[in-house]
């Protein structure tokens, strides 16, 4: 069997957390079986599509490396593939399972559905729509629809028995009909719900393997009746594990959970993101924790999926964003920093692949990077209390003398280079007989006026310059005295 799988997003906005890795699941399952991904667009809730998400869409599947082989922009064998422009093709199926006895067309108003459901709030009870129009002759219906009247057409679930479906994860399901409602497939705009657009899209673009969150469970024995009303050959189910906030709320845009997008807006890089995202339901069944996109491929199998939800954990994707940058070559490094420096540094005054040297053992966020470096720029004030440290026995009293004789051991220096500094500070701390850290961490808080800092006293000494350093040294002595 040649295996084809869809994405297919809803355009309402940026892609969540749980809609990327949906999406990730389903390429590299298609790509790992030399299958077809595929990409759809679901735009029949009109009202809540939002203005370029499709756009959004597109660039967010890119920047993931997530390519696809059907869809709106590349077109194949099976389009349209966005479902506002297959408006045409759900009718007659409809029609279909009205004239089957699977549907039938519903023409209550909705202060009628309204009334029926605060009477169902009333007595506690979920509600389901109670057939009404399904009792309606065939001459009823036919004066009505050449009236004009608006309608919907629903499904007709049967009021007894079982409806029951396999899933790789969850096994086999059995859902009571009675327990189902009539829900509706063809809406007065004459557009499908999503319930029946991707049954019937599903089929027709030959999906072979459906891959989904597990909040679908509960619709699937009604997509099912659907597949055997037509006589149709049902695909293979696979629903996952939300991924969840905390042990009690899934991820939310509307709590404030970041999207894809914010992640990138954040400082985090799209390898790094992805490698996290596909850990989040998923185990590679040994103890590796950094793949490439490659790599995923190759080593992916919906064996490893999880049924149990997923925490989504901002520590842990630092780590990996950190575990990244750590691992890119220098010059890509640096490339990708030039930006962040350049918020708050003279990239022609600055040696910014020496900082992109100093920076990527330490940096685990992008956006962090202004922050690291804005001391170069102008000395802040601070405290004189920096100068303790217990380990280095130092304090502000003992950071004076030393600080006096580095002004002279300093200005000796004619060749400012790091190895020119690191030897004539060396010398002294030799000549004195002193612990390296007694000279060099008041050293680097004289000249940086900060607690830590992407690099020691040699390194910082040699971005700012001989006239800089010593202008910085000599007020920071005028501090102490």
């Amino acid at each position: 069997m040649k295996i084809r799988t869809r994405f297919a997003p809803s355009p309402t906005g940026f892609m969540h957390i749980g809609g990327l890795r949906t999406a990730l699941y389903t390429w590299l399952f298609a790509r790992k079986n030399g299958g077809t991904f595929i990409l759809r667009i679901e735009d029949t809730d009109q009202n809540r599509e939002v203005e370029g998400a499709i756009e959004k869409i597109y660039a967010s599947m890119r920047l993931a490396g997530l390519d696809w082989d059907e869809g709106p922009d590349v077109g194949g064998d099976y389009g349209p593939y966005v479902q506002s422009q297959r408006k045409d093709i759900y009718l007659p199926y409809a029609k279909e399972l009205v004239a089957k006895g699977h549907a039938y067309y519903c023409f209550c108003s909705k202060e009628r559905l309204e009334n029926l459901r605060r009477e169902c709030e009333a007595k506690g009870e979920t509600f389901k729509y109670d057939k009404h129009c399904l009792h309606l002759s065939r001459e009823e219906v036919e004066a009505k629809l050449a009236a004009g009247e608006e309608h919907v057409i629903r499904q007709n679930v049967p009021e007894s028995g079982v409806s029951g479906f396999d899933d790789v994860l969850f096994g086999h399901i059995e859902i009571e009909n009675s327990t189902l409602d009539d829900t509706v497939l063809m809406k007065s705009d004459g557009l499908p719900t999503y319930n029946f657009a991707n049954v019937v899209d599903d089929h027709t673009m030959g999906i072979t393997h459906v891959l989904r969150g597990s909040e679908y469970l509960s619709s699937t024995p009604r997509y099912n009746l659907l597949y055997d009303a037509f006589g149709w050959e049902i695909p293979v189910y696979v629903h996952m594990s939300p991924v969840m906030a905390n042990a009690q709320r899934k991820l939310s845009k509307r709590h404030g959970d970041p999207s894809f997008e914010d992640l990138i807006a954040q400082g985090y890089i799209r390898e790094a993101i992805i490698n996290y995202v596909v850990l989040l339901g998923w185990s590679p069944g040994d103890n590796r924790e950094l793949f490439s996109l490659n790599e995923l491929v190759d080593a992916f199998s919906l064996e490893g999926l999880s049924k149990s939800p997923a925490i989504f954990g901002v520590d842990k994707l630092r780590w990996f964003n950190g575990e990244y940058i750590k691992k890119m070559p220098l010059e890509e490094f640096h490339e990708m920093l030039l930006p962040y420096v350049c918020k708050v540094l003279d990239a022609d005054r600055f040696d910014t692949m020496f900082i992109a040297e100093l920076l990527q053992p330490r940096c685990e966020l992008l956006t962090e990077v202004p922050e690291m470096l804005d001391f170069l720029v102008g000395m802040p004030d601070y405290d004189l209390s920096l100068y303790e440290h217990k380990k280095m026995k130092t304090d502000a009293s003992t950071a004076l003398p030393v600080l006096s004789d580095m002004v002279g051991v300093l200005s000796s220096i004619s060749d400012w280079s790091f190895e020119n500094i690191k030897q004539a500070v060396s010398g002294y701390i030799e000549t004195k007989g002193l612990k390296n850290g007694f000279v060099l961490w008041p050293l680097r808080v004289a000249i940086s006026g900060k607690m830590s800092t992407p690099g020691g006293a040699y390194e910082i000494a040699v971005l700012l310059g001989k006239n800089e350093t010593l202008a910085r040294l000599n007020k920071s002595i005028g501090m102490l005295k």
